[in-house]
C-alpha cells in the first residue's frame, strides 16, 4: 500500500509532462494500474505461500495432535484482498494526480 502511494507521489512531474503533451486521464492510469496489478499479486502469492507455510508448520511439529487446512477459497480470498487493497490505492492517488492542472503538476516538488 505505501509503495503504490510513494510511486505515484514520486512519478508527479512525469504526470504533468504527460498532461501537458496530451494524455488523457486513462493513458495516465493505464500504467500505475499495471503496476499495482503486478506488485501485489506478488505480494499476494508471497503472502500466501509464507501462510501456507506457516499452516503447515504445526501439523509437521505436532503430527495429528494438530492439523491444519488451507482451502482454495482462503487462497483466494486473500489474493483478491491484495490486488484490491493494491488497485485502490495505486489509482486513487493517480487519479487525482491525473485531473491537476499541468502547470501546477510541473510546479510541484
Amino acid at each position: 500500500m505505501n509503495i503504490m502511494l510513494v510511486s505515484v507521489t514520486e512519478r508527479t512531474r512525469q504526470i504533468g509532462i504527460r498532461k501537458a503533451v496530451g494524455a488523457k486521464r486513462r493513458d495516465i492510469l493505464l500504467p500505475f494500474l499495471v503496476e499495482a496489478m503486478v506488485l501485489s499479486s506478488l505480494g499476494g502469492v508471497a503472502g500466501v505461500l509464507v501462510g501456507w507455510g506457516g499452516a503447515q508448520l504445526p501439523s509437521r511439529l505436532g503430527g495429528e495432535l494438530l492439523s491444519t487446512l488451507v482451502t482454495r477459497g482462503s487462497v483466494v480470498m486473500a489474493l483478491s484482498v491484495s490486488v484490491s487493497i493494491g488497485l485502490f490505492f495505486d489509482i486513487y492517488p493517480a487519479s487525482r494526480a491525473a485531473r491537476l492542472d499541468p502547470i501546477d503538476v510541473l510546479r510541484y516538488e
